[in-house]
């Protein structure tokens, strides 16, 4: 599989593919001055014609630079998976989208595309979560929740059942959200008041 972005966020993609028993063929990052990632050589340009045939995974954790770099690839998209997590037969997983180690995702829950869940985090019955979504390590989101897309749920935060959160959000690190969140809003404490606002 290939990857675009070479940073941290990498790093981990590329232990849950070898998890998977699945290889690195090729590394994409639009930074110069990066040579080469994990012993392998960087391109520091995305090349469509480079392995056509293989599947991309967009490995860059801010959100909006994943749909950025998303919107210009021409390879079709993979997933990740790491063995650990534990994700529902009855759950829908879009392209480009990762589930890191002990992650959670339950039943009639929808994962939009290139979206990240964290490490540990939880995803429980019938969420909703939108494309470019990042849900940190230690998330937990309860029955029902729907997550705007683009939008970050810090670590350990925790929302309740059926809440929703709007586009572009961020939840505080430890947030417990009891209420619903509008598009653009960052809302941090327990519970959780808004910070700012659109």
């Amino acid at each position: 599989m290939l990857i675009y972005g070479a940073g941290g966020h990498a790093k981990v993609v590329v232990d849950c593919l070898i998890a998977q028993q699945e290889m690195v063929s090729g590394v994409f990052d639009d930074d110069p001055a990066v040579i080469s990632f994990m012993g392998i050589g960087v391109m520091n340009f995305y090349s469509e014609i480079f392995r056509p045939d293989e599947k991309l995974i967009v490995t860059v954790g801010n959100n909006g630079m994943r749909k950025i770099i998303s919107g210009k690839v021409s390879h079709a998209f993979g997933m990740v998976q790491h063995p650990s997590a534990e994700v529902s037969e009855h759950a829908y997983l879009g392209e480009g989208t990762v589930v890191f180690h002990q992650a959670v995702v339950q039943s009639g829950s929808h994962i939009g595309r290139q979206v990240i869940i964290n490490t540990s985090a939880v995803v429980d019955h019938d969420c909703y979560l939108s494309d470019f979504v990042h849900i940190a390590p230690n998330s937990t989101l309860c029955g029902g929740v729907k997550v705007g897309e683009g939008s970050l749920v810090g670590a350990s935060a925790v929302i309740l059942p059926g809440i929703s959160v709007g586009r572009w959000c961020t939840i505080g690190a430890g947030s417990v959200v009891v209420k619903d969140v509008p598009d653009h809003a960052v809302v941090a404490g327990n519970p959780a008041a808004l910070l700012v606002s659109a």
